[in-house]
Formats: C-alpha cells, structure tokens, sequence
C-alpha cells in the first residue's frame, strides 16, 4: 500500500487560513493518494483535516505595539510549530503569509530538516521595503508562489528563491465582484452609493473614522445630501463602527456579512478606502476610488524604508499610479472630500480611473485556478532536496 503524502502547512492569520484551506482541497484533488496534514491553521484547515498544532488566534496580530506585547506567546509558538513539523517528518513544509512568524518557524525547520522541501506561499512585500529578504529567503526556502504578478521578476531582481505567479484568490471571484445588469443599473443610478471601508482593524478604525467622518460630511454637505453612504463592516469591530458613526452629522447604512460586502461592491458608485487588499477588491469590482491610511508615529518613522511609488496594490500591478492616495498629514477630511467628490459623476477623473481598472483582469490572469496551480508546484518539490543535504527519513532524530 502506498503510504500517505505528509503535508504540513503553517498559517499565521485568517488570510493564510483561507489559502491554506483551498489549497488543502487542491492537493486532494492533485496528489492521487492519501494525504495526512499537519501544522498551524484556523477553522477552515481544520475543517479539511488539519488538527492544529495551537490556536491561530495566539498569534495573529498585526502591527508593531501588538506584536511586541504579545512577544512571548508569539516566541513560544514559533518553537511549537517548528518542534512539530520536525517530529512529524513530512514530505513537504508550506508556510502562508505572515512572515514575521511563519519564516521563523522555516528557518528553525531547515536547520532541523535540511533536506526538506520549504514551500512559501504569499511573497512578503520585498519589492517594497527590506528587498535585502529576498536573498535571504534562499537559505530557508525553495520555492515562492506569488499571488501579484509582477513578483517573480521581482525576486529574479533581488536575488530571491525561485517564484512562480500562481494568481490571487480574489481572481477567481469575479462573478461575486461585477454586478448583474439590475445592479449595473443600481449603480448608475440617483443617489449614488459611496462606500466608506475604514479597515478591518481596530487601529485602522481608531485612526481613520475621525477624517473619514469628516468627509462623509463635507460630500454629504456638496451634494445636497443626494449620496447614500454605505459601510459594509466586519462583525468583530460593528460595535466600535456604529458607535464612532453616533456623531457623524449624516447616517450611514451599516452592513455585515460578506454577502452584503459584496452586494454593496457591485452597487457602488465609488469608494473611499483604508489601504489594503479591500482596494484590489474594489478595482476588480471596477470601483472607482480614493484610498487613504494613517499609521503611529512609531510606523512613520519607517517610512524612508519604502522603495516603491505607491502602496495600493491595484496600482502596483498596473504599474501606474491610476488610483489617488492620501496617506498621514495628507488624510485629511477636506482632501479626502476633494479628491472623492469627482468620481460620484462622469468626470474625466472618474473615467481615467474606471478605463485603467479595466485592464486588470488582462494583468491578473492565469491558465488555472490559483490554488490548482499552488497545489501543482507543491506536489512538484516533492523528493526535490537541496543538493548539499541528505533526505530527512522518518523514525530518525533531527
């Protein structure tokens, strides 16, 4: 009997969990025999048979101040997970996004195991600050599968592991994304809906609400109250949004769910956006917008960091800067206004912006689904060892 592929997959957040849920399912399809998963995932690993190795909620968290409070935990996880991945032996080691603590646990693998395949699935942001990772990454990773597509020469650039654009998630959501002739319709129609997205974060909602309020404000005072503001919001974070929305002068219509998210996507006249990959969904769903961000004094320190024109990520991949951003001392609600005020009519602003949206299916597209491929070139870097170690065989101690 053939014995059964041993995969292990490391996430760090909801995001990874998604990715590593469909590609779970992939590689069942692809691998033609059994597979035994091991690792770090949420509730969709879970629920494709992934028994986890702790909770991912003890390690997802975003930012600076966060990720030092909870430093301990965090260290503690990172030995947990790399401990089990080498008692477990597998074929094969994928880590999902969030590289501040999934690269950590590749780095102590590969010294364990150095003979295993390390498969990184989502390419930490190194064409836009610290590119030095790239090369780095080549001690402790074979094989990078990208979800934008301008990464591959991006990594040949710098010097990084081999990758491969395999496609975003979002891609094959289009259906989900464009709305039907009846909501087309909705769409063009009076009043137009504005859409507020002020981050799925309680930082980002702490920062923005304040300037995007002052906004609302201001559009809602130029046009004569004729916009209907819409907030699809995230159900963790609906409390802090409707009570921050109290003191607005004009009511906005709170939704939740992600059917009423994207609902309101394919009704939307525009948007006004926290940076992040709610502005790729909005550019798919071929809705104009403006996008803006805050971050700590402490961030901003980092900015001289950043090496790249833009931080919106529709304007990365059309490799022009189609969409406006407001970010610090420039997200402001009188600019903020300004800037959303045009898109909400046929003016020549709004139609540059809607006519370079329209090239991103063309920039974006792929052979096969993303997590079909992503599964092909895991199950490709099996028995592929590093030529300067020995295979790792199971029953042996590290």
């Amino acid at each position: 009997m053939t014995e059964p592929l041993k995969v292990a997959l490391i996430a760090g957040e909801a995001s990874g969990d998604q990715l590593g849920f469909k590609l779970m399912r992939a590689l069942k399809t692809a691998a033609g025999r059994e597979i035994v998963f091991i690792g770090v995932g949420g509730e969709r690993m879970e629920a494709e048979g992934l028994r986890s190795v702790f909770p991912i909620s003890d390690i997802a968290v975003m930012g600076i101040l966060p990720v030092i409070a909870r430093l301990p935990t965090v260290l503690r996880r990172i030995r947990d997970a790399a401990a089990a991945v080498v008692e477990a032996r597998p074929d094969v080691l994928v880590v999902i996004d969030s590289p501040d603590f999934t690269h950590r646990v590749a780095r102590r693998v590969r010294k364990a195991l150095p003979g295993l395949p390390i498969v990184d699935y989502v390419s930490p942001s190194v064409w836009a600050w610290r590119p030095g990772r790239a090369r780095a990454m080549r001690a402790y990773t074979d094989h990078v599968l990208a979800l934008l597509p301008f990464e591959p020469a991006a990594h040949e650039r710098l010097g990084g592991p081999a990758c491969s654009y395999v496609g975003h998630p979002l891609i094959e959501r289009l259906d989900e994304l464009r709305p039907n002739a009846e909501e087309k319709a909705r769409r063009e129609s009076a009043p137009p809906i504005l859409l507020v997205l002020p981050g799925s974060r309680r930082s980002e909602i702490a920062r923005l609400m304040g300037p995007f309020g002052g906004a609302v404000a201001r559009i809602a005072q130029a046009r004569a109250g004729a916009v209907e503001f819409v907030i699809p919001a995230v159900a963790h974070l609906e409390s802090e949004i409707r009570s921050a929305v109290a003191s607005w002068p004009v009511a906005p219509r709170i939704v939740t769910g992600e059917d009423a998210k994207l609902a309101a996507f394919r009704t939307a006249r525009a948007a006004l956006a926290a940076s992040g990959t709610v502005t790729l969904e909005l550019a798919l769903a071929q809705v104009p917008m403006v996008v803006a961000y805050r971050v700590s004094k402490l961030e901003e320190q980092l900015k001289h960091l950043i090496t790249v024109s833009s931080i919106v990520l529709p304007n990365l991949i059309l490799g022009e800067n189609a969409i406006p951003e407001l970010l610090q001392n420039d997200c402001v609600p009188e600019k903020l206004a300004e800037a959303v005020l045009p898109l909400l009519e046929h003016t020549p602003a709004r139609v540059a912006q809607s006519t370079a949206l329209q090239k991103l299916d063309t920039a974006m597209a792929t052979d096969r689904e993303p997590s079909t491929k992503a599964a092909e070139i895991v199950l490709s870097m099996l028995g592929r060892f590093r030529a300067d170690s020995t295979p790792p065989r199971r029953g042996m101690s590290p």
